[in-house]
Order: structure tokens, then C-alpha cells, then sequence
């Protein structure tokens, strides 16, 4: 989906495009792709790695104008990380790194983000703080957002569609309300799980 590894027989399609008919700068327009192993960057500021994402919107060797610099400063401020802008990357905490990360994927405006493992390292705090504002900016933007996550609770209480894989082949692909059942859950995770309701909100919870 991302792009790094072409498929075997078929297509992938963006917008009706296949991906292999995009490259590099083309599909950064369309897909802003974080990948579970981020690069180092502790170095840079926080602006300066938001200002990455308008690098394909950008012509070669071209300085930022002053709409990149205004599409980050917004983008900064949609995930609450613009009073670090000026702090280098690995000043930040866990889940000030991942708002700046995902500031930067914001910047590229695209309409779909993809998220691999976003979560993955960071306290559940700030795993709920980031789902909120993708729930948020996915509704305002109107963002096609896909994340890998293996929370199935988190994914039943903020997404809409869950796509199961297990062996590395599909298992199973339906709404929050078909997934969470027990004979489902149990094919998908291979051990049986009770299912109660939420005490506070609409939405079943999964327990061993």
C-alpha cells in the first residue's frame, strides 16, 4: 500500500490510478506513509521535520515559500506540537515525537494517511491521545486513514473498518459491530475472549 513493494499480480489503485504508475513525488502527494522504523532525526526541530512533508509539493533544490511555511505552522497547530517548534526531535517525549511525526505527514496534504505501528511504543495515555486527534482530523480533512494496530479494543473504539490479517493472509474484513463477536475474535486471535458492553459508550470490549 505503501508503495515499497510491488504486488505479485493485480493492482493496487489510488484514486483509479494503479500505484505502480506513481512515483516518488507523485505518490507523496497522495499517501503520507509512516513506516513502523521512523529515520533518525533527532537533530532537526521539530518545524524542520514538519517542513519535510512539503518536499512533494515542492521543485527541485526550492527553498520553502510562504505557503509551505504557513501549511506547517497549521499543521503544527492541528496536532497541538506548535510550542515545540523550535526543540530538536529527540528533546520531545514519546508522544510529542509521534503529534511532530504525524504533524509532518499532515503537512504533505494528502488524502490518505497511512500509519504503520504509530502506537506501537508509546504509553496508553498518549496511544488515546493520538487516536482522538486521527478520529478528529479525519472527520475535518475528511482523511482516508489506514493504521495498524493490535489493540483490538483502541481499534473497535475508533475505527470504522477492521481488515484482520493472520499468516500474512487476509482473515477477515468488516465493520467494528461484525468484527466483535466471539466466534470472529476467536478465528482472528485463536483463543476465546468474552465480550461486555462498554460501561460509558456505545461499543463492545474484549476480555480474556
Amino acid at each position: 500500500m505503501a508503495g515499497e513493494i510491488l504486488p505479485s499480480h493485480g493492482d493496487i489503485r489510488v484514486d483509479d490510478t494503479p500505484l505502480r504508475q506513481l512515483g516518488g513525488k507523485a505518490l507523496g502527494r497522495k499517501i503520507a506513509y509512516l513506516p513502523q522504523n521512523l529515520p533518525a532525526t533527532h537533530a532537526f526541530t521539530v518545524e524542520e521535520l514538519v517542513m519535510l512533508g512539503r518536499y512533494p509539493w515542492q521543485r527541485w533544490l526550492s527553498k520553502p515559500v510562504q505557503a509551505d511555511r504557513d501549511i506547517v505552522e497549521h499543521s503544527m497547530h492541528q496536532t497541538q506540537i506548535q510550542h515545540k517548534a523550535t526543540q530538536t526531535v529527540a528533546s520531545l517525549s514519546g508522544g510529542e515525537r509521534a503529534r511532530a511525526w504525524l504533524a509532518m505527514a499532515l503537512a504533505q496534504q494528502t488524502r490518505y494517511l497511512l500509519l504503520d505501528e504509530l502506537l506501537a511504543p508509546l504509553d496508553i495515555v498518549y496511544q488515546v491521545e493520538i487516536l482522538r486527534l486521527l478520529r478528529q482530523l479525519a472527520k475535518e480533512r475528511e482523511l482516508g486513514v489506514v493504521l495498524i494496530i493490535h489493540d483490538i479494543n483502541l481499534s473497535a473504539q475508533f475505527c470504522d473498518d477492521i481488515i484482520a490479517l493472520k499468516d500474512g493472509k487476509l482473515c477477515h474484513l468488516g465493520s467494528v459491530q461484525d468484527t466483535m463477536t466471539q466466534a470472529v475474535l476467536e478465528s482472528i486471535f485463536g483463543v476465546s475472549l468474552r465480550l461486555i458492553d462498554h460501561p460509558e459508550h456505545d461499543y463492545k470490549v474484549a476480555i480474556l
